[in-house]
């Protein structure tokens, strides 16, 4: 499987710093990963939704710890690509 396209919306809010579109194969695309900001750097979110009780249920998300790696990378990379793009305008 192979990431084919990513797009990031950018965000300034005090954890949000952006949202990605992730498209694998040039088949299937996976909306609103959410890029955070953490204590430790940043992190890639997998779309979730409010369960009943207040908790989140991850929606998508990778079943290993090598595919969860790799999209992390590559989705930080677009957005330090998409803030470079953004500063230079």
């Amino acid at each position: 499987m192979e990431i084919t396209e990513i797009r990031v919306t950018l965000r300034d809010e005090e954890k949000l710093r952006g949202f990605a579109n992730v498209t694998f194969d040039n088949a299937f695309v996976i909306r609103g990963m959410k890029i955070i900001q953490g204590n430790r750097g940043y992190f890639v979110s997998m779309p979730s939704r409010k369960r009943p009780d207040g908790t989140h249920q991850d929606i998508a998300h990778p079943v290993n710890r090598d595919m969860r790696s790799l999209i992390e990378k590559e989705v930080l990379e677009a957005y330090e690509a998409e803030l470079q793009i953004q500063s230079s305008s």
